[in-house]
Order: C-alpha cells, then sequence, then structure tokens
C-alpha cells in the first residue's frame, strides 16, 4: 500500500501537492491506472486511482473510503520535554507515531536544556511517520508549553508523571486500566524539579515507574507509548 498524506481532502477528484506528487513521480514511478491510498489524518482512509501522473501534481479520482480506519478506544496524550538534541525528540516522534499516539506536547521545565523548537519541521517527521506505518490518524503537535501552564489545565482519563527517584515505585503497567484515555508526563535530562512533581501530585497525577532502568527522556516517551498499546492490545 503507499500511502499520501491529504488533509485537505474534500471531493472524489483530487490533486496531490507538489511534494507528494513529486514523491508519487520521482520515487514510486507510478503511473496513470494505478491505484494509491490517502488519509486526512482524521481517521478517513481514501481508495483512488490516478488519472494524471504527469503533470506538476498528480491528480486522482477516489474510488472508496473507510472510515475511522484503525481506531482505538483510548486516546495517549505524552507531554515531553524535548532534548537538547533535537534528533533524539524526532526519534521519538517518529517511533510514537508508528506506534500509536493521539496528542504530543512538548513541556518547557524548570530543568529544560531545549527551549526552542521548529514545530513545522517536526510535523514533517510526523508525517513521515503516518504515511510510513499506514495511519489514518496523524497526531496532533501541540506548541511548545510551558509546565505550569499545561499541569493546570483540566484533563480527562488517568493521568501520570514518570518519575526516577520515587523510593517505592510503582510501574506505569500495574494501575493503567485498559480502554482509558491517558495523558502522561515525562520530563527533561534533569529530571522535573521537587516543585514540578508537587504540583502534579496536587493536580492528581500519580507518580509512575517506566521499569528499573534509567532512561533517556526520548526512551521513556516511547516505553511509555509502548507500555499503553501493549496493555490495551491485550487479551
Amino acid at each position: 500500500m503507499n500511502l499520501f498524506y491529504t488533509p485537505d481532502i474534500t471531493s472524489s477528484y483530487y490533486s496531490l501537492n507538489e511534494e507528494e506528487s513529486r514523491h508519487c513521480q520521482k520515487v514510486l514511478r507510478l503511473h496513470e491506472g494505478e491505484i494509491i491510498h490517502l488519509t486526512d489524518g482524521r481517521g478517513t482512509l481514501f481508495e483512488a486511482r490516478i488519472i494524471d501522473s504527469r503533470s506538476r501534481q498528480v491528480s486522482v479520482e477516489v474510488t472508496g473510503k473507510r472510515e475511522n480506519y484503525g481506531k482505538r478506544d483510548y486516546r495517549l496524550h505524552l507531554a515531553v520535554a524535548p532534548t537538547k538534541n533535537i534528533d533524539r525528540f524526532e526519534w521519538f516522534l517518529e517511533k510514537a507515531t508508528e506506534i500509536g499516539i493521539d496528542e504530543i506536547t512538548p513541556l518547557v521545565c524548570e530543568h529544560s536544556e531545549r527551549r526552542h523548537l521548529r514545530i513545522d519541521r517536526l510535523e514533517k517527521v510526523i508525517t513521515s511517520a503516518v504515511k510510513q506505518s499506514l495511519k489514518a490518524y496523524h497526531p496532533v503537535l501541540n506548541q511548545l508549553t510551558d509546565y505550569k501552564k499545561f499541569i493546570t489545565e483540566k484533563r480527562t482519563g488517568q493521568l501520570f508523571i514518570a518519575h526516577l527517584e520515587e523510593s517505592d515505585p510503582v510501574l506505569l503497567r500495574k494501575v493503567y486500566l485498559k480502554n482509558n484515555d491517558v495523558t502522561i508526563l515525562i520530563g527533561p535530562e534533569g529530571d522535573f524539579s521537587e516543585s514540578e512533581m508537587a504540583s502534579a501530585i496536587a493536580a492528581s497525577y500519580q507518580c509512575v515507574s517506566l521499569g528499573s532502568s534509567r532512561l533517556r527522556t526520548e526512551t521513556a516517551a516511547v516505553v511509555a507509548c509502548h507500555t499503553i498499546e501493549m496493555l490495551n492490545v491485550e487479551c
């Protein structure tokens, strides 16, 4: 299956943008009559037939569609302090998208070493992972958000904060309830400060551990994502 991201699709006839058209023409070398798939990133998977592959923008005719393709029974929101090395944060975005995630909020914490992001570049990483992993849902990437602001916003579902220094740690896999919406906070390389931990607990976040190893920020975020995915697919 060749999947193209088409968030603005509204009718049975559609023209791929120039970037997607180049990929269709130059990389995949597809021609008139061949079948491709499109997604609006909101859960609809379209089947389409190429009707013009020689113009600057490839034209297609939609021949079928499936609503709620790959829809899960829960929503996962990870709020993660971006790493100093942006490549590591991009790696997390790619892997989390492949595994399955609904929303990502980059956080600015007291110990954060990165306080600026190019959201447009990060969106491209996510979009590429959506297409590669054949997802019909495009994760929401929020703007860089101050931790204090994030923690005061009302949220539904279970709320967790991953912390390194708990003396009697509770494993995430032991307390997460299957098919429940969940928000998980992952701190920066220097971890959350004591005041940040206190404010999270006051806001009803439960402290959890992701295992016995000391994990890098981006690894911890991927482990959290994978843990929720596996708990939800278990029989």
